[in-house]
């Protein structure tokens, strides 16, 4: 029997992980069943767009593999949402859909009936899990995109009509999808066979074994320089994020968002009303949080902000440290003790760097967070979503020594109701 990619993902979400997600969500098992049916087919399809709309096939493989390294040691997805995978879900999602993954979400929550926030979670568990199947199946460029053309049909097939994908994706029909990549193939095929024909006339033409042996070094020359030409071209949106305003350091392997003081911080112990107490830092965020949340004459509103202050990222990424996992789940701690608290995430940059890049890592920091607060089990209706506010809010000018603009570098937590 042919492979399916899609059955193989639909068996991988069993009915067990079905029942169990419900439950951690909230949601009926049929709305789940029925948003996987669409989550998919869906993500597959992001896939087939990226590979058919980029030559760089080895970027694709390094996502893929990425996926199956975040995937594996998870197991079987019986248990449900496995929170491990959370974090970089949401990573692959960005990857494969830019700007457009909230509007997956919301495309898929409206049909299938589930919470936008369900969906998200969803989403950030089937993207490494798809692709993770994927790369079991293709372990090069050239494999992927002959499998991903060899399956292309059965995945735009199994899109729902009712996603309206092709308009999120910005195609007139999905089949434009599968025709591009088809294309693609094919030209990769056709310039193998060229090449391979040109060569075999060259070495026909050449006297001896000099002759041989100089078109073979000349032919290995020109794969190299095309090899190192490709992965510059790779690392060209790395380097966009590497000289934006957040990650200054290129030579430090974590960016801080607010760079600690010079003078030695005062530890705390921050009581809850619950009863628990966390190891906070005197005037930190948990500090100030807690004494506003306990105050009963404060309100909360859109102009009511609090800075991390002890959170980092790995340089020029949108990827949290271990040791920032500290902070995330103390504010985990904040929110369950006091229940009626509803916050968002704010990311700022301050005004040095291109604009346009500033703005999408100060959105992907803040999406970091958000998952990671999700991830941390937060109750779902005391997360208002993320946004990313650049250097829109920026105090200093760029030319400001660094120690002015550190404060315009920031992860922050508007608490809107308390």
């Amino acid at each position: 029997m042919a492979f399916d990619l899609v059955d193989t993902l639909k068996n991988l979400f069993s009915n067990d992980f079905t029942r169990n997600a419900a439950t951690q969500l909230g949601e009926s098992e049929g709305n789940v069943q029925k948003a996987l049916g669409g989550i998919i087919p869906a993500v597959l399809t992001g896939l087939l767009n990226k590979a058919g709309s980029s030559p760089d096939a080895g970027g694709l493989i390094g996502l893929v593999k990425e996926a199956a390294s975040s995937f594996s040691g998870i197991g079987n997805l019986a248990a449900g949402l496995p929170s491990g995978l959370l974090a970089r879900g949401g990573d692959i999602l960005r990857s494969l859909f830019g700007n457009k993954s909230a509007d997956i979400s919301q495309a898929i929550a409206s049909y299938s009936g589930i919470k936008q926030q369900s969906a998200e979670s969803l989403l950030q568990t089937a993207a490494p899990a798809s692709l993770a199947v994927v790369g079991q199946h293709a372990s090069n460029p050239q494999d992927l995109l002959s499998l991903l053309n060899s399956q292309k049909d059965r995945i735009l097939a199994a899109v729902p009509s009712g996603l309206g994908l092709a308009s999120l994706l910005g195609v007139g029909n999905l089949s434009d999808i599968g025709n591009k990549l088809s294309g693609l193939v094919s030209g990769i095929g056709s310039s193998v066979k060229n090449t391979a024909n040109s060569v075999g006339h060259e070495v026909r033409q050449a006297s001896g074994n000099r002759w041989l042996w100089t078109l073979i070094a000349v032919i290995a020359i020109i794969l190299l320089l095309w090899w190192m030409l490709r992965g510059c071209g790779a690392r060209e949106t790395t380097t966009v994020v590497e000289t934006d305003s957040i990650a200054m350091n290129e030579d430090s392997a974590v960016t801080a968002v607010m760079p600690p003081p010079a003078a030695p911080r005062e530890s705390i112990k921050v009581t809850l009303p619950d009863g628990t107490v966390l190891d906070a830092y005197k005037g930190g965020i948990e500090d100030k949080l807690v004494a506003f949340l306990s105050d009963p004459n404060s309100q909360g509103g859109k102009d009511v902000w609090f800075d991390f202050d002890n959170l980092n990222f790995k340089t020029g990424s949108a990827q949290l440290t271990d040791e920032s996992m500290v902070q995330v789940r103390n504010i985990k701690a904040i929110l369950n003790a006091f229940p009626k608290t509803k916050v968002k995430v704010g990311g700022y940059t301050d005004a040095v760097g291109d604009p346009k890049a500033n703005m999408k890592l100060s959105q992907d920091r803040a999406n970091a967070v958000l998952v990671a607060l999700q991830a941390e089990n937060v109750k779902p209706v005391q997360l208002l979503g993320a946004e990313g506010y650049g250097a829109q809010f920026a105090k200093a000018p760029a030319d400001a020594p660094d120690e002015e603009r550190r404060a315009d570098r920031r992860i922050s937590l508007g608490v809107r109701e308390k």
